[in-house]
């Protein structure tokens, strides 16, 4: 699967379909994070929860299930991390 292939199918994957099942990454992260926090007692932000999704496909590629599905949800939730990040005020990423 080429660069670009991996690009087009994520596109597909969270602008598509998954959005239509989900409900925006936004409002679908927020009641994950909101899920999170209070089953790890410590606050989670939406955008935590796309780069925590990321990691857990790393590890599975880390693993030995590098499919090409792997690949292309690292970079659908990188997509959908760098745009939480960007409509969320600065002050409102950091916690702590």
């Amino acid at each position: 699967m080429t660069r670009i292939e991996v690009l087009e199918e994520a596109s597909k994957c969270v602008c598509g379909r998954r959005e239509q099942d989900y409900g925006s990454p936004e409002s679908n992260f927020k009641r994950i994070a909101d899920l999170w926090s209070v089953y790890t007692g410590i606050t989670i932000l939406p955008v935590d929860v796309a780069m925590m999704m990321a990691l857990l496909k790393v590890a599975r590629v880390k693993g030995g299930g590098g499919t090409g599905d792997n690949y292309v949800d690292l970079a659908g939730y990188a997509a959908c991390a760098g745009e939480i990040a960007a409509a969320t005020p600065q002050d409102e990423l950091i916690v702590g």
